[in-house]
């Protein structure tokens, strides 16, 4: 049996050998291909990755590398890639998926669909995609990526292979991120260490300054709230960084595509808009903010991630397991709240955090939900 080479398409893929050998088998011997796949893993790692690799094996001939790099770049007219940048992906944008899952290869061995995040599909919209799962086109791929089985609904579940992918080691993280950007190595497993082996945010941890300034002051400002007035002030503070940090990332791409867009639709820069035109640039605008929203939502959910992390260095160090703190730089404080407070209201800020990960997730306010939460963290109660 011919297998693709290791360099392409699985040249971005690490620290994977048992999925990309699974994969490289199913696309290479149609007995071992499933036509709908779950690839669940953690954020960071690898998930998209490994799908895109998979979708390329998939569509093209084993010798074909021009076909391998198009369906990479997300080029190729038989992959169809669903990732929303919104909070949901929409039922409108599923409903379309599905129709474009009917067509027959165009240029390749398989038409694939790749439905990036899949686990931010509210329950109607999941159900478009059963009846495509129950009766697949032939020659059709499905490939959805999710960070586990339960977070997507058991009638998909069902209808689908599961692959899960491995989590790295943090020195095997570390190792990456030395060689991919020449960083101070002991800075590599700090960062590592502090995104809990996410590659993606170790990367940027490793690479900029203000982020690991702003994690390491959020957590000593977290550790200083005290009582009420406190958890307000530093609630405001995280929901003002997480919105500075979200207008950075999204401001430039914005602008690229207002200009782009007036630009297609012949306006002037500088010009007034048509009124004509004026709904495109509406939807352009109503998509812009619901990416800003997301964006907003995932640096507080990453704050949240930080949190946990530290309360699970308090919990390890009152039950005698300090060797394996996330937090190290953190020792001393830690050591003081591990014995002041009791493995019980450690517990209860912990069950908080998640409790405030599903309040945001359900649109809850974040200011008010991190008032909650850090009132916890103050008084070792549930307000």
């Amino acid at each position: 049996m011919h297998l693709v080479a290791p360099s392409l398409p699985w040249a971005d893929v690490w620290g994977q050998p048992a999925a990309v050998a699974q994969l490289q088998r199913a696309a290479a011997d149609p007995a071992h291909l499933s036509h709908a796949w779950l690839i669940t893993g953690p954020p960071g790692s690898g998930r998209s990755t490994l799908a895109a690799a998979f979708a390329a094996a998939l569509i093209a001939e084993p010798d074909d590398l021009a076909a391998m790099r198009q369906v990479l770049a997300g080029t190729h007219p038989d992959l169809t890639t669903l990732r929303t940048e919104g909070v949901i992906i929409s039922i409108k944008d599923a409903r379309a998926l599905v129709e474009r899952a009917y067509f027959s290869p165009s240029l390749g061995r398989y038409r694939v669909v790749v439905v990036e995040d899949a686990d931010r599909m509210v329950e109607r919209t999941s159900n478009v995609l059963l009846k495509a799962l129950e009766e697949p086109p032939e020659r059709t791929v499905w490939v959805l990526c999710a960070p586990s089985e339960a977070d997507l609904l058991p009638t998909i579940r069902s209808r689908v292979r599961t692959l899960r992918l491995r989590e790295p080691e943090i020195d095997d993280v570390a190792g990456l991120i030395v060689q991919r950007t020449g960083v101070d190595p002991q800075v590599a497993e700090q960062s590592a260490r502090h995104a809990q082996r996410h590659i993606g945010m170790a990367q940027r941890l490793a690479t900029d300054p203000a982020s690991r300034e702003r994690r390491a002051s959020t957590l000593r400002a977290v550790l200083g709230v005290h009582g009420v007035n406190a958890a307000v002030e530093v609630a405001a503070h995280i929901v003002s960084l997480a919105t500075e940090d979200a207008k950075a990332l999204t401001a430039e791409r914005d602008q690229y595509e207002r200009e782009s867009l007036l630009a297609t639709l012949g306006v002037a820069s500088g010009a007034a808009v048509p009124p004509a035109l004026r709904s495109q640039l509406s939807a352009l605008e109503d998509e812009q903010k619901r990416r800003a929203t997301r964006s907003l939502r995932d640096g507080i959910d990453r704050v949240l991630t930080d949190l946990e992390s530290l309360y699970r260095d308090v919990l390890m160090l009152q039950y005698g397991r300090g060797a394996d703190l996330i937090n190290r730089e953190l020792t001393a404080e830690l050591d003081v709240l591990a014995r002041d407070w009791t493995p019980a209201r450690t517990l209860t800020v912990l069950d908080r955090i998640s409790a405030t990960r599903e309040n945001l997730e359900q649109n809850a306010a974040p200011t008010l939900a991190l008032e909650s939460l850090l009132i916890t963290v103050a008084s070792g109660r549930t307000p």
